[in-house]
């Protein structure tokens, strides 16, 4: 059996991309670039801001040196106004702790994102001294060395990724984890090209991780 759950956090624990894709949508328009939500989600899900900070560049939008600190500021604003768990992830945490089964949270995201996010739900406490962004460790998902570094710190000797994003199953792969496919919302093609196996309830995750 697994010994640690690492969980990404915008998809996964909360759910916040719909949210936050609607806030950068909006904004490139204003900068030049039309792309809708589902265009956004599709395009830089799963990335760093500083990354879609380049592509939307190279897609034609006109971005301002201070464009990443601009659009955080704008998506954390609507970020705290009202970001609900993923249905299931409270029962799924009660679940692993009763099994002794230890978890964290490893995010290309920010700690002041996750404060925001994770903390109007009440689960900081769940995530105490198990919270691990790319930030502020300096690597970034597809890169593996964040999930490394989570499963290094939570003395993890068989982690288990549940990702929601192509770029976190690459990450998952390359470090070589188990990586299981959070997709409610398709057939999560992409996520098992790379290996990940699909799932879209949260309820479904004990069995996969045979507890």
């Amino acid at each position: 059996m697994h010994d640690l759950v690492i969980f990404d956090c915008d998809g996964v624990l909360v759910d916040s991309e719909v949210v936050s894709n609607t806030v950068l949508a909006a904004n490139l328009q204003r900068h030049g670039l039309s792309l809708t939500v589902r265009e956004c989600m599709a395009q830089f899900v799963g990335g760093t801001m500083a990354g879609v900070h380049l592509q939307a560049r190279e897609m034609g939008a006109a971005l301002p040196d201070s464009w990443v600190e601009d659009v955080y500021a704008e998506i954390y604003a609507a970020l705290r106004t009202a970001t609900p768990l993923v249905e299931g992830v409270e029962a799924l945490l009660d679940r692993l702790e009763s099994a002794g089964v230890r978890f964290c949270v490893a995010s290309n995201g920010s700690p002041e994102k996750m404060q925001i996010t994770l903390g109007q739900n009440n689960m900081m406490h769940r995530f105490k001294d198990a919270m691990f962004s790319a930030h502020v460790l300096g690597t970034a998902k597809p890169d593996p060395d964040l999930f490394i570094a989570a499963s290094t710190a939570m003395g993890g000797r068989r982690p288990i990724v549940i990702e929601d994003s192509p770029s976190g199953a690459l990450a998952a792969q390359r470090a070589g984890y188990r990586c299981l496919g959070f997709a409610p919302h398709d057939d999560g093609a992409r996520l098992a090209a790379l290996g990940a196996e699909v799932f879209q309830d949260m309820a479904q995750v004990p069995g996969l991780i045979g507890l």
